[in-house]
């Protein structure tokens, strides 16, 4: 039997939740598609389901039809190692989507996701003020710029 975590999250698409999924794990490692059905009852009758996991988390994706949107108030959080983890997470996901603010984006399915240096905490106590300047003039985070911002180097 497959582990199922106490608390998941479930994304309910228009259409496309088997799409996004598959994009999603082809994207994280320790991801994987768990299960794809077909809804047998209820407004999204006949519609797919899908049950995936994105780095260990478990998630599930329906299309649900347009009932439901996703705004910006709900995202998901890419802790980031290094600038090129930063590009890779950030170049992929916007393809398609909207680029944002501060390392803010919607992909090309309306999810939102914030691809953000792991190390944001220690960047911003270097010297709140001027990091919170510099990180609010970008899009995709620029780790150098913010380590310059906070007086390192």
């Amino acid at each position: 039997m497959a582990k199922v975590d106490r608390i998941g999250t479930c994304l309910w698409f228009e259409n496309g939740a088997v799409e996004a999924a598959g994009f999603y794990v082809s994207l994280f490692p320790d991801s994987r598609i768990v299960e794809v059905s077909t809804v047998s009852a209820g407004p999204a009758e006949g519609n797919s389901f899908v049950a995936f996991e994105l780095a260990g988390r478990t998630f599930q994706g329906i299309d649900g039809g347009p009932m439901f949107k996703f705004t910006p108030a709900i995202s998901f959080v890419v802790n980031c190692e290094s600038q090129d983890e930063i590009d890779l997470y950030w170049n992929a996901l916007s393809e398609g989507g909207h680029e944002g603010y501060c390392g803010w984006l919607d992909d090309r399915f309306g999810v939102s996701w914030q691809v953000v240096p792991a190390n944001m905490g220690e960047l911003m106590r270097a010297d709140p003020k001027r990091v919170m300047e510099a990180l609010l003039t970008m899009g995709k985070i620029d780790i150098g710029r913010l380590r310059k911002a906070g007086g390192g180097t």
